[in-house]
């Protein structure tokens, strides 16, 4: 194995993870409608919980629907 590949495969698995990184911190951001949790009411902290569980089961169901529709190929 080559330097290239080596470096090319350390860059790519960086990459994946601070882009999943970015998607998490996005969909908290959402869920939380852009208010910090301190500035919450108590019932907004419940429907941001449950917004971001939500919002984390749709991410992981399309996960699942692409690893599916690539070894379909």
């Amino acid at each position: 194995m080559n330097i290239d590949r080596i470096i090319s495969m350390v860059i790519r698995r960086i990459t994946f993870r601070a882009t999943d990184a970015g998607i998490s911190k996005g969909i908290e951001l959402l869920s939380r409608r852009g208010k910090r949790e301190a500035d919450m009411t108590p019932e907004e902290r419940q429907q941001a919980a449950k917004t971001s569980q939500d919002a984390r089961q749709m991410a992981k169901n399309t996960r699942k629907a692409m690893r599916v529709t690539r070894r379909m190929r």
